[in-house]
């Protein structure tokens, strides 16, 4: 995975977010039958998707560039490997609910596990910044 590639993955995981806080803020019920509802399906499928193999293509990249030291960047990938898989539970549980109402979505948002993977990824994102000047 390219130093873009995963900036991208980022990206979109971040959007997706900050797409879920506007849903949440709209107060549908689970049965409103609104167009946002397969809005936030799509929003949260690309967030899966972009968090399937994230670690791995994280700790390729600190060997391709051979960052060092290694170990500080081997700790972090421990960390958003559990990260990662906490928060694609809860994401997974989600999209397994036949509909989905904004307060759902507001559970979802406040998640211990969400917030320490996005957490993780601001802080993934200003290193890959700071390691390319």
């Amino acid at each position: 995975m390219t130093r873009e590639e995963l900036k991208k993955r980022i990206a979109t995981i971040e959007e997706g977010y900050e797409f879920f806080l506007a849903y949440a803020a709209q107060g549908l019920p689970a049965n409103s039958g609104s167009s946002s509802e397969g809005q936030v399906r799509d929003f949260l499928s690309n967030t899966d998707e972009a968090l399937t193999g994230l670690a791995i293509g994280f700790a390729a990249l600190v060997d391709q560039e051979q960052l060092r030291p290694s170990e500080p960047y081997q700790s972090m990938i421990a960390v958003l490997e559990r990260d990662i898989k906490s928060a694609r539970a809860a994401i997974q549980l989600v999209l397994a609910q036949p509909t989905i109402s904004s307060q759902l979505v507001d559970n979802l948002n406040a998640s211990i596990h969400v917030r320490a993977l996005l957490t993780d990824l601001f802080l993934l994102d200003e290193v890959l910044g700071e390691e390319e000047g």
